[in-house]
């Protein structure tokens, strides 16, 4: 596949917002994330927040206490999903699975990913994972994500996306988006970034090449949100493999 330089996301109501896939697939392979500010406007992000109290949205409720996940919760979309999560979901993961194949074949892995979406979904559904993975996620004072990896079965995308639905600051304080990083024979590497409303932070969800002293290694990753000290946060996360 090509390396797409810049590619526009519609949101709502024809608003276009430009990736510039160079930079960020630069970033990602120098930081392990990229994030890109300012993709959903404050209404989306805001109209997109409400849809947590409708129960027709979504096909289950995790609590995460109950599972020792952290604490909060988070709702599994159903399909149909609402039409800017659908239009996130396939217009990301074009210009994403150019540099997700890119990544397996420095990693020596044989899986390759199809150009469109629907392609890959369809090898999903072949497989039985056929429950949509996008949900929101909905954070308390005092609640937190541990870390963690989002695998749903045997074919996993290796990239995915969250975008934050509140404003810092203003809807809630504390809960940084939080990215661990394990190498080969080196202690844990930390990332946090800082979102505001309406950015995006693209990410591994498992593993991704790193250049090392003996070539490329595979290092593994996980991901969480620190401890919401105030307030409300609601996120929306785009994963692009669906679940058995």
């Amino acid at each position: 596949m090509g390396r797409p330089a810049q590619a526009g996301i519609a949101g709502a109501r024809g608003r276009q917002v430009t990736f510039d896939w160079h930079a960020i697939e630069e970033t990602l392979n120098a930081d392990g994330c990229a994030h890109v500010p300012g993709v959903l406007a404050a209404d989306d992000c805001a109209a997109l927040a409400r849809t947590y109290a409708d129960p027709d949205c979504f096909r289950s409720r995790v609590v995460m206490a109950r599972h020792g996940f952290g604490r909060g919760e988070y709702q599994y979309f159903c399909y149909p999903l609402p039409p800017l999560v659908a239009r996130l979901r396939e217009q990301l993961y074009g210009p994403l699975a150019a540099i997700a194949n890119r990544w397996y074949e420095a990693m020596n892995l044989p899986v390759r990913f199809p150009a469109s979406h629907a392609g890959f979904l369809a090898r999903c559904h072949a497989a039985g994972q056929a429950r949509p993975t996008p949900l929101l996620l909905q954070y308390e004072a005092g609640d937190y994500n541990c870390l963690h990896q989002d695998l749903y079965g045997e074919h996993v995308f290796p990239l995915q996306a969250a975008f934050l639905l509140s404003r810092p600051g203003i809807d809630f304080t504390g809960g940084e988006f939080v990215l661990t990083e394990q190498r080969p024979r080196m202690q844990s590497r930390v990332e946090v970034v800082p979102l505001g409303q309406g950015d995006c932070v693209i990410f591994p969800v498992f593993h991704r090449p790193v250049n090392g002293t003996r070539g490329i290694c595979r290092v593994n990753l996980r991901h969480g949100v620190s401890r919401v000290r105030s307030g409300r946060r609601h996120t929306l996360g785009v994963i692009f493999h669906d679940a058995e």
